[in-house]
């Protein structure tokens, strides 16, 4: 242990977050000792807040403080095509593009046989019961847009559910190459993800 007990608490509790090291860590920590006591609580308070208050929308997954996201709950929105995409951030970098209007599906994750994620553990069966009208099973998708990373895990999922939507008369289409192979699409620029929208093309099952 290198620091004071509740100093070496904070410092390994913020090196488990995701993009954090230990040296990352250390600073953010002596950050927040230096910061007032007022802003420690109201960072603190909003953590607790967001904990308490945010949950998962019961139709596309994203992230929501209701029942149904904004998108969801939109009637402005084309339900007729649902974009496809990783986790919730995705969703913010596709938004940011201004070239979608339809609706969304978060899958929380992707396939990866390495860290032993499989279907049963994304929103794959969700997904599937969207596409269909409760009434006579028809398509009430046109189109799926699978927007999962371009790396090899991000491929499988894509060519995984192409497999599963394609028989069901709904199309699916891919983002185009310009996206970069191996980002991820919450880092893309705007004018990039724009473009991989409008150029989306079919994708074989």
């Amino acid at each position: 242990m290198l620091y004071a007990g509740p100093i070496q608490d904070l410092i390994d509790e913020l090196a488990r977050m995701p993009g954090i090291g230990p040296k990352s860590a250390q600073r953010v920590a002596f950050y927040l000792l230096q910061a007032t006591t007022e802003d420690a609580k109201r960072l603190a308070n909003a953590i607790v807040e967001a904990k308490e208050k945010v949950r998962f929308c019961e139709r596309c997954f994203n992230v929501s403080d209701q029942d149904l996201c904004e998108y969801c709950r939109s009637t402005r929105r084309d339900a007729t095509i649902i974009c496809v995409v990783q986790d919730p951030p995705d969703i913010v970098a596709i938004e940011r593009t201004r070239e979608y209007q339809g609706l969304y599906h978060v899958l929380q994750g992707a396939l990866s046989p390495i860290e032993g994620i499989g279907p049963e553990d994304l929103r794959v069966s969700e997904l599937l019961r969207r596409l269909r009208t409760p009434e006579d099973g028809t398509p009430a998708v046109s189109e799926v847009i699978v927007a999962t990373n371009p790396n090899i895990d991000g491929d499988a999922t894509a060519m995984y559910l192409a497999r599963l939507i394609s028989p069901l008369g709904v199309l699916v289409t891919r983002l185009a190459s310009g996206m970069p192979v191996g980002g991820d699409l919450e880092y893309a620029d705007e004018v990039t993800l724009g473009r991989a929208i409008e150029g989306r093309r079919p994708l074989e099952g």
